[in-house]
């Protein structure tokens, strides 16, 4: 019926979809990945890209972040040298509650932190400068080619997928193209599988490239992320619009206002001098409302839903008793730390398709599954 049957294909071509398409290709798989306009048209083409683990005091998306944090710097390095930029990050508290944070987050890390550079203490606005202020060595990829490099040995086509459905063990996409597995990597827009606990959070995200005359030798974290100086370009960004959705908002984003919240943002640690805009990227981000990312096979919910011999009930559900769409997985969800976590997550989902390795239970999607059907 197909001319090439691929042994994966991958929806959504940010960096999760890239990240994946990746993993396999370096296994010597066919590989076909789709998107709506181009590789890192979203979110991801949207992100900073900074590579920099999570300043909390503790709990499991902390600890995640920590491992993909230590594991990507690794992996950039390894397989991207060209595209990844070390250097040190400066995070800086934002109010006094942060200030405790990041105390603790000083004493109990076993991340290597560094002595901030008085001379870079300097450039900060005397306000930042009174603050609490971790330092350590991280890095900034550039989003859009980096995803280009990733999906450099896939088939990209560019296509909005709408028709999925599985038939006598392959899965056909849009009644021209067919796989035996299927990873769905689209974060926060329109669903293709329609399941009712599978519900994203969409967080807009802005960042804008400026020309300056201010140096900046870090990058820099307090109310935007700052990126350090590169021929007198500066790039700073946030994702700081939670309401705004491309898809149900009645209204279109006002990219001035936009502009002028990340400036004026911005101005409260480090002074800008001579600022020009020169582009702005805008795109919707996706977290979970546990923040922790969506890894794995998919419920079928009608299905499972059914079967009278599993008590939903339970505190410790047994998810292996759950009713999967064959050969369907999804990897969603990573917030702001896209890039951060995507190479890790990567990997792991291709270990389990391959391997059967298994997921923590902490990131699959089953247990969104679980908490709805506890509540039905």
């Amino acid at each position: 019926m197909f001319n090439t049957l691929y042994d994966i294909a991958i929806i959504g071509a940010g960096i999760n979809g890239c990240s994946v398409a990746y993993e396999f290709t370096q296994e010597g798989k066919k590989v076909i990945l789709f998107d709506i306009e181009k590789i890192a048209n979203g979110g991801s083409g949207a992100a900073g890209a900074f590579i920099s683990p999570k300043f909390s005091k503790a709990g499991e998306l902390k600890e995640l972040l920590h491992e993909a944090f230590v594991y990507s710097m690794d992996y950039y390095e390894k397989h991207f040298p060209n595209l990844l930029k070390k250097s040190p990050l400066l995070h800086v508290a934002k109010d006094e509650t942060d200030e405790k944070t990041l105390k603790l987050y000083k004493e109990k890390t076993s991340l290597d932190l560094l002595a901030p550079d008085n001379e870079d203490i300097k450039r900060l606005t005397p306000q930042a400068q009174s603050k609490e202020i971790v330092s350590i060595n991280a890095a900034i990829v550039n989003a859009e080619y980096m995803c280009q490099a990733m999906a450099k040995s896939a088939k990209f086509v560019k296509q909005e997928v709408k028709n999925l459905r599985y038939d006598d063990g392959v899965w056909v996409i849009e009644e021209s193209y067919s796989a035996k597995e299927v990873v769905l990597a689209t974060g926060a827009y329109e669903k293709i599988i329609k399941e009712p606990y599978i519900n994203l959070r969409g967080v807009w995200g802005h960042r804008i490239d400026i020309q300056t005359s201010t140096l900046n030798k870090n990058s820099i974290h307090q109310f935007v992320s700052i990126s350090s100086s590169d021929n007198g370009r500066l790039a700073i960004g946030a994702t700081h619009n939670v309401h705004y959705h491309p898809q149900t908002s009645q209204e279109s984003y006002d990219i001035k206002s936009g502009r002028e919240e990340l400036l004026q943002k911005a101005s409260l640690t480090l002074e800008l001098k001579d600022v020009k805009i020169l582009k702005d990227y805008t795109g919707l981000r996706s977290g979970s409302f546990d923040y922790l990312p969506l890894v794995g096979s998919l419920v079928i919910s009608k299905e499972t839903l059914k079967n009278q011999t599993i008590n939903f009930k339970t505190k410790k559900p047994d998810y292996d008793s759950y009713t999967y769409y064959p050969n369907l997985s999804m990897i969603n969800g990573s917030g702001g730390y896209g890039f951060v976590l995507a190479p890790y997550l990567a990997k792991i989902l291709k270990n389990h398709i391959l391997k059967g390795s298994t997921i923590d239970k902490k990131i699959v999607p089953a247990r969104f599954f679980y908490r709805y059907a506890k509540k039905l």
